[in-house]
């Protein structure tokens, strides 16, 4: 058989192999769901930035901290945990946030909560001279290097 030939029946083959397999149709997805509070937080007349003004507010803000991180690195990060802290509440108080809603209302605060959280901690914990000494973490670092 010529190899032109061989290559004619994979592709014949692979293409049968796939109509085979597919997903029968009522299995299929039709579409998803908005997220809760995922609708636009400014009437739909309002030009897109003031619409999305949340989401706005929470990345202008995370970017002046990584701006101010240039000139030192607690502040800006502090203002990047401040921000997510900041996504925290906008997400739990506003009925509507627009683009800054991602899953369900809970997981949203949640998971904006507990990252911004983290940041401002391990910010505050960072050597050289931390400002904030958490004693039991020292020892389990200790423990774990030595």
């Amino acid at each position: 058989m010529s190899e032109e030939t061989t290559r004619g029946r994979a592709a014949v083959s692979g293409v049968a192999w796939r109509r085979r397999w597919r997903v029968p149709e009522k299995y299929r997805t039709k579409g998803t769901a908005r997220p809760e509070g995922g609708g636009r937080s400014a009437g739909g007349d309002a030009p897109a930035p003031i619409r999305q003004w949340p989401l706005l507010l929470v990345l202008a803000t995370t970017l002046v901290g990584l701006v101010v991180t240039l000139a030192d690195f607690r502040i800006g990060l502090l203002i990047v945990g401040g921000a997510l802290l900041t996504g925290a509440v906008l997400r739990a108080w506003l009925p509507a946030v627009g683009m800054l809603a991602v899953r369900s209302r809970f997981t949203d605060v949640v998971t904006y909560a507990v990252l911004g959280t983290a940041v401002v901690l391990l910010t505050l914990m960072a050597e050289p001279r931390p400002w904030l000494e958490v004693p039991f973490l020292s020892d389990i670092l200790r423990f774990s290097v030595d």
